[in-house]
């Protein structure tokens, strides 16, 4: 079959879209062998067939035997591709352990079905997530015609979740960003980091080309035809010389031998001096709201350009400053050497959310997020200092309830995640205020504190919440650790919906499950 034939023939198959870009990425990563040259491409149908079988359903049926029959496969979302997954202002900016929209958008929208059987929230009320993150509930929440309020304990999650909601003069955004970009492009003019890049993609283009053909590399990885650790350490280092033979030529200067901040650290020398420059750029900005999206756009532009391999962008092990084999493309990968090709991009990317998010789904509501502890902050106090109109809200009708995933027990590290960000802007880490702070660890100390912790949230919470409330934590409860949560914050556990995870950021790909757990007043 070609490409449009095999498109159409797996989407009556599996029931689904399937897009001729679907077929191609298969052929493109060595799922299924390419038959013929380019423009009269054609697969197999019967290896097609092969690979969905030895996939589509049987993870299903895997998992329950995993992870028990009461896993409600309709809330893996399974039938959204990442784009919608990641829809308009929700890819503003990566964040480490956020829920996706369809989830939050199945417990607050009008609708019913075999598991949920009935609304709990309706337009015009207010949501509350005291565990903001990169503010997912506030969009939603937005997007349904319900107001939010959020609390995060990191100023950089609430800048990020901020500026998802806020409706920016885009015009004024765009003239700023033409303007960073042309004085960026003409700093770098003075610099030889252009023709050294330049340089080194060409002779990356030609040894890859040679040494690891596409698609048939991975194609004879997949099978096993080719031990990719062992060839890939081998060209890796018969490519090193050349690498070397051009720092040297244009004077590259790579990494600092005695790092002193997380910047000096991550960030080869060139790219900290596009970064300070830019930077002081956006210092000059006189319209604050235009200042903070686009200081979000560096922040992302930065955190894509850390020398780290691209299997390590999501977790960070070691420091790269060579050339080196990626596992996750196939072939000999660069660092980073300047900033240029994704603050250009990133920034194209921003304003088009920002527009389609205005034009198709904005509506007239109000959300924000504060920061402060939510064991102990004064919600009414500061919203009244921040967004005096939700205040009114709050005060009239009070908060339905709470759509919220509190942090896990020792399992990431908020503050450090974006730790560039806090060293370039100056933002006060609040690492000892974290619940479940990752430094503790998992013991029995650190799970008595995240109990006490998350009751403490909620019980503080309570006090605005409207009479008939429904709350929503999203949890991975390994250690049965919720229901004494609900006794302590006086509430009850009424329902409990699991559900499969099924696209992680982490490298684990097993079987992994979360609770959304339905509590109410005891």
């Amino acid at each position: 079959m070609n490409i449009k034939e095999a498109s159409e023939w797996a989407s009556q198959y599996l029931g689904k879209s399937v897009t001729p870009s679907n077929i191609s990425y298969l052929i493109q990563y060595g799922r299924v062998k390419k038959i013929g040259e380019n423009g009269k491409t054609q697969i197999s149908k019967k290896e097609l067939a092969e690979y969905y079988k030895s996939y589509n359903g049987k993870r299903e049926l895997e998992w329950k035997d995993q992870l028990g029959n009461d896993l409600n496969w309709a809330l893996s979302f399974d039938q959204y591709k990442e784009a919608e997954t990641t829809k308009h202002v929700h890819r503003l900016h990566p964040y480490k352990g956020k829920f996706i929209p369809q989830l939050v958008e199945y417990f607050l929208d009008n609708h019913t079905d075999k598991f949920k059987k009935e609304i709990y929230f309706h337009k015009g009320d207010i949501i509350l997530d005291p565990f903001c993150g990169s503010g997912t509930t506030l969009v939603q929440a937005n997007e349904l015609g319900m107001h939010a309020v959020g609390i995060d304990i990191s100023a950089f999650n609430a800048q990020i979740s901020n500026c998802k909601i806020t409706k920016f003069d885009l015009a004024d955004v765009q003239n700023e960003i033409n303007r960073i970009t042309k004085l960026l492009k003409n700093f770098l003019a003075n610099s030889h980091t252009v023709e050294f890049e330049a340089k080194l993609l060409k002779a990356l283009y030609e040894f890859n080309n040679e040494y690891f053909p596409v698609p048939e590399y991975k194609y004879k990885v997949k099978r096993r035809e080719i031990d990719e650790n062992k060839y890939g350490a081998e060209k890796e280092k018969l490519f090193l010389p050349t690498f070397k033979k051009l720092v040297k030529e244009y004077n590259v200067k790579l990494l600092d031998e005695n790092p002193k901040s997380f910047l000096e650290k991550w960030y080869s020398h060139h790219i900290r001096n596009e970064i300070d420059f830019v930077f002081n750029e956006i210092k000059k900005i006189k319209n604050t709201e235009t200042k903070r999206i686009i200081s979000v756009i560096l922040s992302r532009t930065i955190r894509s350009c850390r020398a780290t391999t691209h299997a390590d962008l999501a977790t960070l092990v070691e420091p790269i400053a060579t050339t080196y084999y990626c596992s996750k493309h196939g072939k000999i990968c660069k660092p980073l050497f300047s900033i240029l090709k994704w603050w250009k991009t990133y920034t194209k990317d921003t304003i088009n959310r920002l527009s389609v998010f205005n034009k198709k789904y904005r509506t007239q509501t109000s959300q924000y997020c504060l920061v402060g502890d939510g064991q102990t902050i004064d919600v009414l106090e500061k919203l009244e200092k921040n967004k005096p109109d939700l205040a009114k809200l709050v005060k009239k009708q009070k908060i339905n309830g709470i759509f919220s995933s509190p942090p896990y027990v020792g399992l990431i590290d908020y503050h450090e995640q974006h730790a560039y960000a806090y060293d370039l802007f100056g933002f006060k880490r609040q690492d000892n205020l974290e619940i479940g702070r990752m430094a503790f660890g998992q013991g029995r100390e650190a799970k008595e504190n995240y109990v006490k912790g998350i009751s403490a949230v909620l019980n503080n919470c309570k006090k605005y919440l409207a009479k008939d409330y429904n709350v929503f934590l999203v949890a991975n409860d390994k250690w049965g650790l919720y229901p004494k949560i609900a006794e302590n914050a006086g509430m009850k556990i009424v329902n409990q919906f699991k559900r499969p995870v099924l696209n992680r950021t982490e490298k684990d790909k097993g079987a992994y499950s979360e609770i959304i757990f339905h509590l109410k007043e005891k």
